[in-house]
């Protein structure tokens, strides 16, 4: 026992020897220190900086989407198309959803969930009030009682549809944050206030509460009108509707799926052996192919990172073999004075660990800032990428231990006589 603790203690006596030496000789050298230092902090900075950014595009995507109405889905109708030599041809002229038939298939399906029906009014319309104008790039959208739950939306202030509203027609809006704004300016209050929506004029009920901008606007940048009234007043031949529905138990989205689709096909009027001649689309599809496309991202950022990483090494292991031919004869005269051969490869390589964990804490550091500017750009919390931080530091120390075993080795096995006749 007192053996083992007497060793224990002359190593750490040597280990400790050996750091006081390592920092020495860093501080010996300033300029190349430094220099080496930041090339190795550059490279793990790109690399933890761009990858926390991508976690925080990721979030926001991610986010957004769930804001968007989480757990659900939309029947769409389905057209198919095929190139051939650059030519665009149809195969199957697949018919659109029609309002009976999305009513039909609402009134059918008996699945514990939320179903709404939507149809495009247009997406490039300008809404007026008075004197006040919007910009001609608000979408017009044809809706039910149910689509402020599946599309994940609120009524701040007013009221949504209701069951009389949407049997009868009415000429009733409801407004997005943005186009509030703009047509009834300071703090003005829009309900019961009328607004003209193409030609017709819409007494405002409800006023949703503010999303964000997202794609094309989002519902800050829309105007919902009872479904019904838009089949009148903005008729076009071959209306397309499209159902989406949000299952009361997320964990019954595929059971729900798999319902909705059997019912629309009887609404549909298809056979057993016929192809569906619609779409299903999950709300989490187009983020999980935006998050899938950012991978490709995060293959170049690493791949970038490890490039400059390995420029880093070939900076580093030049550096220290220089410092060996320096320190020729300071290696002599320790070897000369009882050191081992161990001892100077130890400290050699613990300079070259030493300046790269520097570096790879700098770079850490710094990686994280820069990545969370692009979180407070998409509004997103501060990210801290723990992974990724130890990631940093494990690579900074793989490549103070590749870049300096060579200078280490050469170092330990000069010889004592020749390295104190050096010049």
């Amino acid at each position: 026992m007192q053996t083992n603790y007497r060793y224990m203690k002359k190593r750490l006596a040597i280990l400790n020897e050996i750091f006081r030496i390592s920092i020495n000789s860093i501080l010996s050298s300033k300029l190349r220190s430094i220099l080496t230092i930041l090339i190795i902090a550059l490279g793990i900075m790109a690399l933890v900086g761009i990858l926390t950014a991508i976690e925080s595009i990721e979030n926001s995507i991610s986010s957004g989407f769930s804001q968007m109405g989480a757990n659900s889905f939309t029947i769409q109708s389905r057209g198919m198309r095929v190139n051939v030599n650059g030519k665009r041809y149809r195969t199957k002229n697949y018919s659109y959803i029609s309002m009976q038939q999305a009513r039909e298939f609402k009134e059918k399906f008996k699945f514990p969930a939320d179903v709404s029906i939507l149809v495009w009014a247009t997406g490039a319309s300008t809404i007026k009030h008075e004197s006040n104008k919007t910009n001609p790039n608000i979408n017009v959208r044809g809706i039910d009682e149910n689509y402020v739950k599946t599309a994940g939306v609120e009524v701040a202030k007013g009221r949504n549809f209701s069951n009389y509203d949407l049997s009868n027609g009415i000429s009733a809006a409801i407004i997005g944050d943005e186009v509030a704004r703009k047509l009834f300016p300071n703090n003005e209050n829009p309900l019961d206030k009328f607004i003209s929506v193409g030609n017709g004029r819409y007494r405002v009920i409800g006023v949703l509460k503010k999303k964000g901008s997202g794609f094309g606007g989002g519902p800050d940048r829309s105007v919902f009108l009872p479904y019904t009234n838009v089949a009148v007043y903005f008729s076009r031949p071959s209306m397309n509707y499209s159902v989406t529905v949000q299952p009361h138990d997320p964990k019954l989205l595929e059971a729900a799926v798999s319902e909705a689709e059997g019912i629309f096909r009887l609404v549909r009027g298809l056979n057993a052996i016929d192809e569906s001649d619609f779409n299903i689309e999950k709300s989490d599809n187009l983020a999980k192919l935006l998050i899938e496309n950012l991978k490709y991202v995060s293959f170049a950022a690493t791949f970038i990172g490890l490039i400059t990483l390995i420029g880093a090494a070939v900076g580093l292991m030049n550096i220290m073999l220089v410092a060996v031919t320096e320190r020729t004869r300071e290696i002599g005269t320790r070897k000369a004075i009882g050191a081992k051969s161990s001892f100077i490869k130890q400290q050699f390589l613990s300079e070259a660990i030493l300046i790269c964990l520097i570096g790879g804490i700098l770079g850490v550091m710094f990686g994280i800032l820069i990545g969370n500017v692009v979180s407070m750009l998409t509004s997103s919390p501060f990210i801290i990428p723990w992974g990724w931080m130890f990631g940093g530091l494990l690579i900074s120390f793989i490549v103070g231990m590749t870049s300096g075993y060579i200078p280490a080795v050469k170092a330990s096995r000069l010889d004592p006589i020749e390295a104190l006749r050096y010049e």
